[in-house]
């Protein structure tokens, strides 16, 4: 398929600059993938969209405050974008400076901090820090807002670019699905006696990286760490066993069900042989698109996403290209609000 196939026009005017003042009260538009219908409603609507039987599923990783400045000791500036630490001082990065960064180079950063470059990964950097990665980070980066919010970080992106239950720490951008669950979410699905389980998937700047190529089975997607535990694992066979649905809340958490269920280990006899899922620590660089078979994943909450991005393409693969882009179509037309800080939608 072509990159192209999933283009549609998106005014600027619905690229959300700002949350919107509660978590729950952003918009949330359904869609039946079997019947082809959807609804528009609000994000507090959703519990009631689900049984005791079905379990939501979370990406529990936290955002770094991932970007920092710093000079060369030719006095140029240069801007660093953690992608993930490698080790307590070692981290892979997205380097940006005027002519450039050589080996061995040293950039100046806040409190007397530095950073010397090792080897290039791609057109990623290794550097070694003089402290303490993720310390360092959390002392004196910022938070990096996505390339599509037309404005300076502020203050308050600290807590609403992260979501109320990210604990651990390792992402430079948030699972923004989860953006809209809080309390009285939280509460509702309590009260409807809804199960929930966790995954970690660090998300890096490769989910905002364009796919270049016009083929997109061309597209090479960057790597990302994943955790998805024993406890998380048994929660979903046991649903899936019963009848009952695999809700991801978010595409990391799509990826991170789907690589572990690829490496599962051979079903038991007589088992849905598509919902087996095995625990996996490691990197994932799956790239879902149209054609994939999922395994793991009956439904997902998950934010509008940009044109030609790989995560439209995942969420094709899930809906149907033509009955997603029609959706979207709609979406527009109603004015909902798009990418990180806006609106849902409910994928079944």
């Amino acid at each position: 398929m072509l990159r192209t196939d999933f283009h549609f026009e998106l005014p600027k005017e619905l690229i959300a600059q700002r949350p919107t003042a509660e978590r729950s009260a952003s918009r949330l538009l359904t869609f039946d993938r079997l019947t082809g219908a959807y609804r528009d409603l609000h994000f507090r609507d959703f519990p009631s969209l689900l049984e005791s039987r079905d379990l939501l599923v979370f990406n529990d990783t936290r955002v770094i405050p991932a970007r920092a400045f710093g000079v060369k000791d030719s006095g140029g500036r240069v801007e660093v974008l953690l992608e993930r630490a490698l080790s307590a001082n070692t981290a892979l990065a997205h380097v940006r400076a005027s002519k450039g960064l050589k080996d061995g180079a040293v950039v100046r950063l806040a409190a007397g901090a530095s950073a010397r470059m090792l080897a290039r990964e791609d057109e990623l950097f290794i550097l070694e820090f003089s402290c303490n990665v993720l310390q360092f980070f959390q002392a004196h980066g910022e938070i990096p807002l996505p390339p599509y919010i037309d404005r300076a970080g502020e203050d308050a992106d600290r807590e609403r670019y992260q979501t109320v239950y990210a604990r651990t720490l390792g992402a430079i951008a948030a699972p923004t699905a989860g953006l809209h669950f809080d309390d009285s979410i939280f509460a509702a699905l309590r009260a409807r006696r809804v199960p929930h389980a966790f995954v970690t998937l660090h998300v890096g700047a490769g989910t905002f990286a364009p796919v270049r190529t016009p083929d997109i089975a061309a597209h090479r997607m960057h790597a990302e760490y994943l955790e998805v535990s024993e406890s998380t694992c048994a929660a979903i066979n046991e649903v899936s066993a019963a009848g009952g649905r695999v809700i991801a809340v978010g595409t990391t958490v799509v990826r991170s069900l789907e690589t572990a269920a690829a490496g599962a280990a051979a079903p038991v006899a007589g088992a849905d042989n598509l919902k087996r899922i095995a625990p996996y620590r490691g990197t994932t660089d799956i790239f879902i698109k149209p054609g994939y078979k999922f395994r793991a994943v009956d439904a997902m909450v998950t934010n509008f996403h940009l044109p030609e991005s790989t995560l439209l393409m995942l969420c094709s693969a899930f809906a149907g290209r033509e009955a997603l882009l029609a959706a979207y179509a709609h979406a527009v037309e109603a004015r909902y609000r798009f990418f990180s800080y806006g609106d849902a939608m409910f994928l079944t």
